[in-house]
């Protein structure tokens, strides 16, 4: 399971109320299994799998590569835990837009109710996060969503997204706890995309590991000396390929930010994230300083199969089987009344069926008519065609 970043179209409308409710009902008893058979840390690590989320988002039913499945599916996800998190050890905190800005206040209220002292530290990693993938990372992709799972023990997990104004397309953005050595040297073991664009400024790429030390020595110099640099920059002609253009710079807004730094030197590159009013601006014109002061240019290097159970809203590969959707809700919520007995039979004849079906998947349509035709040469017809669709893969 490796952290990463997804890529996802624009796509409007949102999800009938009919279908998120459902879509609550699923993700609540998919994930109550899936912690009682693997525990809520283990559950954690799917969830921070681009793949893998991409994949419930498309069994609860939404649409298979539109932005809105990862809104809708953490809203789903957030949603059906209020009721079973406290149960399960697992919690989430934040989501879209102005929602996302109470996560830290939604983080401590959890910790309190639960009595976990965690708190402070939780609040401090979802800042750090949203910093990197907002200011450390400068890809053109403005952040509107942080989700904040955690589980009893400490161990969390982030799944925020920014949007493209130009492209008009969606970043989704994966972390886990455990799969971060350090939040600003390479923190993104996996970058998933097909979507390709211009440079862009990566001060947490490992290429960028000396820049950032440059950087944190800057910080702490006097903001005159720093505003009269960047003014001396101004003046030049900087080539068009270079992301960085120091015409986008507001020396008096700078000055005020780096009054900050100043009077109180950060230590490290994570603190100077922290640090308020440091931003996407701030952390452009000391990268462009410290290649013109010192020589050092920062890395502007790219951080780089599911199936339909349900159907999708926007009717692809078929509409939301309704029926279907509620035997699934049916059936999972069954499996988790009799495991709650102490009889885990059901569980773990699901994941026998599961076993099964990786050694004798499911022959695709196309396949099934291949055989029916070199059965049946005379006949005119294939044979029926399933209803739904494709067959899952």
């Amino acid at each position: 399971m490796k952290t990463g970043v997804a890529y996802l179209p624009l796509h409007g409308g949102k999800a009938p109320r009919w279908l998120f409710e459902k879509m609550v009902k699923l993700s609540g008893a998919v994930l109550e299994i899936m912690v009682m058979d693997k525990g809520a840390n283990e559950v954690l690590k799917y969830l921070s799998n681009p793949f893998w989320f991409q994949a419930f988002g498309c069994v609860l039913g939404f649409d298979w590569h539109s932005s809105g499945l990862t809104t809708t599916t953490c809203g789903a996800i957030k949603e059906a835990l209020k009721e079973r998190g406290r149960n399960l050890g697992l919690f989430v905190a934040g989501g879209k837009g102005k929602t996302s800005r109470k996560t830290p206040d939604e983080i401590m209220r959890l910790c309190e109710e639960t009595g976990l002292s965690e708190g402070p530290r939780l609040i401090q990693t979802s800042r750090l996060v949203a910093k990197v993938d907002s200011a450390g990372i400068q890809d053109g992709y403005q952040l509107y969503h942080h989700v904040f799972l955690f589980t009893k023990k400490g161990k969390w997990a982030v799944i925020q997204q920014g949007m493209h104004e130009v492209h008009q397309y969606a970043r989704r953005y994966h972390w886990l706890s455990d799969a971060v050595d350090s939040f600003v040297d390479t923190p993104h073991n996996a970058i998933l995309s097909n979507h390709r664009q211009q440079a862009i400024l990566n001060l947490v790429d490992h290429k960028s590991q000396t820049s950032r030390g440059k950087i944190i020595t800057l910080s702490g110099l006097l903001p005159d000396k720093l505003i009269r640099e960047i003014k001396k920059i101004d003046t030049l002609s900087l080539p068009r390929h270079h992301p960085i253009y120091a015409k986008t710079f507001h020396p008096s807004r700078l000055e005020k930010t780096l009054l900050k730094t100043y009077e109180n030197p950060p230590d490290s590159f994570e603190n100077l994230l922290l640090t308020r009013g440091v931003g996407p601006k701030t952390l452009r014109a000391l990268a462009l300083l410290t290649e013109v002061m010192y020589g050092k240019p920062p890395s502007f290097d790219e951080p780089e199969v599911f199936s339909f159970a349900h159907g999708g809203k926007d009717g692809y590969p078929y509409p939301v089987d309704s029926k279907t959707y509620q035997t699934s809700i049916e059936t999972l919520n069954q499996c988790i009344q009799q495991a709650r007995l102490g009889r885990r039979e059901k569980i773990k004849g699901l994941k026998a069926l599961y076993s099964f079906m990786k050694r004798n998947p499911v022959p695709s349509d196309e396949s099934l008519s291949s055989s029916f035709s070199s059965r049946h040469p005379t006949s005119s017809e294939g044979p029926s065609q399933p209803s739904h669709g494709a067959t899952a893969p």
